[in-house]
Formats: structure tokens, C-alpha cells, sequence
């Protein structure tokens, strides 16, 4: 049976399904909407429920939840329920899950750093079902233009705006790119959080 619970921290509700492990997560501006976003990472035809008071387990969860969302470094080392997904979305994800407050990489550097294409990066990063666990807020394009983003917030607008948001957050005033050595033992090529908000600024500071 998939628990789930939700829970409102400084006015963005976050939701968790899990058993042993989190097998999906969500972030939305109302319950809603977090526990809609939530249901449909779910897998077809598996019991769950919604449990109404908040266990020790996920209250920790939705700490480090909150403080992803915050711009805050933390120590995620929850366990995540990937044995069920493809083996290439699992390298993404992974690859993904490492890239440091602070940093963006692009979808064609975790391409090179796991293999397949940006379009095949770009089209787990859609799917990815562990945010904002998994930053996938921090994958833009080549050019550092911002790319595309699903989670949407309603006080910050379209996807877009939310994904600018989070990286607003993120700046931790590092300058040069670097090679990163990834679990896998490839090498992801990662950028300081300013270089993408150098670019969007130009488009959503008229829009904030």
C-alpha cells in the first residue's frame, strides 16, 4: 500500500508517495493541485492512501523538500523507488540528483556524461517524478536559455517563471564551469546558476 502524505510549508504544499521508499513526489500551490500533480506519477492500478496526519518519516522528507525549494544546500540521501523505471531514465535521474547548489548543467552535457541524446535527457527531465528531490530545475539548454519546465506555481506564473525562480534562489556566487566526476564514473560538465540567470533575466525581470 503507497502512503501519501502532503503538507504546507511557507505556503507551497508539498506531497510524498511512498512506501519504504518514495516512490514519487510534488510541489504545487494548493493541495489540490499537489495531490492531482502526485496521483498521475503514480503507477496504474496500485493501492494507495492518503494518510491525514504526518509521520516523523515525512516530515523529514518535506523538510528537505522545502529547503531544495528554498535554495538551501542539503544532505539528500533519501531512497528513491527507481528499480521499476527504464535503466536509461534511472541514469539521468542519478546524474541529475548530483548537480550541486549552485550549478546548472546542460541537457546535451548529461547526455555526454550518461550517454544517449538532449532530447532523450529532455524528455526524462518531463517526466521526472522525484521533484523537486531530483533538481531537474537545474538541466537548461546549450545557449543557458532556460529550456522547459512542468512544475508551475500559480503565485510565480508558467513553468518557466517557476524554474527562473528556483534558480534565482540558487545563487551562490561561483564563476567558472567545472568537470564534475558523477557516480557512474562519467563526467558531467557544470556551470554556475548565473550564467542561465544572466540570460532569462533579460526575459522575465518585465515579467516578475
Amino acid at each position: 500500500m503507497i502512503q501519501i502524505y502532503t503538507q504546507n510549508v511557507n505556503d507551497i504544499w508539498f506531497a510524498i508517495a511512498c512506501t519504504k521508499q518514495i516512490v514519487a513526489s510534488s510541489f504545487a500551490d494548493t493541495e489540490q493541485k499537489v495531490l492531482k500533480n502526485l496521483l498521475n506519477k503514480l503507477p496504474f492500478n496500485v493501492p494507495f492512501q492518503v494518510i491525514s496526519s504526518t509521520s516523523d518519516y515525512a516530515r523529514n522528507v518535506f523538510t528537505i523538500m522545502s529547503n531544495i525549494f528554498e535554495g538551501k544546500k542539503v544532505n539528500c540521501n533519501l531512497e528513491l523507488a527507481m528499480d521499476n523505471l527504464p535503466k536509461y531514465t534511472v541514469a539521468v535521474l542519478k546524474a541529475v540528483m548530483q548537480i550541486p547548489l549552485g550549478y546548472v548543467s546542460t541537457y546535451g552535457a548529461v547526455a555526454t556524461a550518461v550517454g544517449g541524446g538532449s532530447r532523450a535527457v529532455g524528455n526524462v527531465m518531463a517526466g521526472n517524478i522525484f521533484a523537486p528531490i531530483i533538481p531537474c530545475h537545474r538541466v537548461v539548454k546549450s545557449d543557458f536559455s532556460l529550456g522547459g519546465y512542468s512544475g508551475v506555481l500559480g503565485s510565480y506564473g508558467g513553468g518557466l517563471i517557476t524554474k527562473y525562480q528556483l534558480l534565482l534562489k540558487e545563487k551562490q556566487g561561483y564563476f567558472e564551469s567545472k568537470n564534475f566526476l558523477i557516480e557512474n564514473g562519467g563526467v558531467l560538465q557544470i556551470y554556475p546558476v548565473e550564467a542561465t540567470l544572466n540570460k532569462a533575466s533579460k526575459v522575465f525581470n518585465c515579467l516578475l
